[in-house]
Parts: C-alpha cells; structure tokens; sequence
C-alpha cells in the first residue's frame, strides 16, 4: 500500500492526464480510482485503502464484529456535517486506531480504542470524517494531528 501513490501517479502519466493543455500540474485521471464504495486516504508515501461508510447504518455497523482488519486497510466513515463525532468500540473485537478529520482533510485528532469497551472516544474539535486503522498504524507510519490526506473515492 506504500507504493499506492506512485502507482496513481505513473498511471496519470501513462494516460496523460494534462487536460490543463496551460502547463498547469495535471489533474489525477478519473480512472485511477480505489473500488466502489471504497476510498484512499493517502498520507504522503502512506496509503489506507478503506470501506466506505457513508450512511447511518454503515456508521452504525462500522467494523463490529470483525476478527481482522490487514494492515494498509481500515474504515472511513463521512459525515453529512462538521462535528466532534463519538466513537466507541461496542462489538468490535480488534484494537483499533481513530482519526478524525476536518472539512479540509487535516487530521484534528487521534485516539487508540481498546476492543469490547464502551469509553465514548470524542475529538477535541469538529470532523467531517473519521479513519479507523489497525491499532499502532499511525504511529508506525509517523502520521500526527496536524497532517494532511488527500481523500480519493472509488465510484458509487
């Protein structure tokens, strides 16, 4: 998954996709996208390849009830406003970590959560989306409150 933007990149060279024609940097090639219903959040040379949960009841499912969760994946959830939403882990079995993110794709805080627990995870400020990832995947990758990710979503 590391090599996830790279790999964007070369097919947006192969497929020219300068549709600028000015010189401007070119625009990433619409068919460079991750599956249906599915996102990547790229951080730098980091790359989460996540469901997306985009609806009351796929936020409300989130990842309950799963065993495992590979490395490199996890779960966006996308919200329809800004707000410090709670997150807790009732029925999901595996550690896991959480960030939120505001309108602009700047990550406002993180947070581990610990499985089978009911302790209301909240950020400290307003998010538009929320990333769960497997529990160290932040720290392993050096990802902190402040970084920014660019968010590309597959068709629905």
């Amino acid at each position: 998954m590391r090599k996830l933007p790279a790999l964007v990149a070369l097919a947006c060279a192969l497929s020219s996709c300068d549709r600028t024609g000015d010189g401007s940097p070119p625009l990433v090639d619409t068919a460079a996208r991750p599956p249906r219903d599915m996102a990547w959040v790229i951080f730098d040379a980091d790359t989460v390849l996540a469901e997306v949960a985009d609806t009351q009841e796929e936020r409300q499912q989130g990842l309950m009830f799963r065993e495992r969760l590979d490395p490199g994946s996890g779960m966006l959830f996308v919200f329809e406003q800004e707000l410090p939403h709670a997150f807790y882990m009732r029925n999901t079995l595996i550690p896991l970590d959480i960030a939120w993110l505001d309108r602009t794709h700047v990550i406002v805080d993180i947070q581990q959560m610990e499985p089978e627990t009911e302790i209301l995870h909240q950020p400290g400020r307003a998010a538009l989306y929320a990333l769960e990832v497997p529990q160290g995947w932040y720290a392993e990758q050096e990802i902190r409150i402040g970084d920014l990710a660019q968010i590309i979503f597959g068709r629905r």
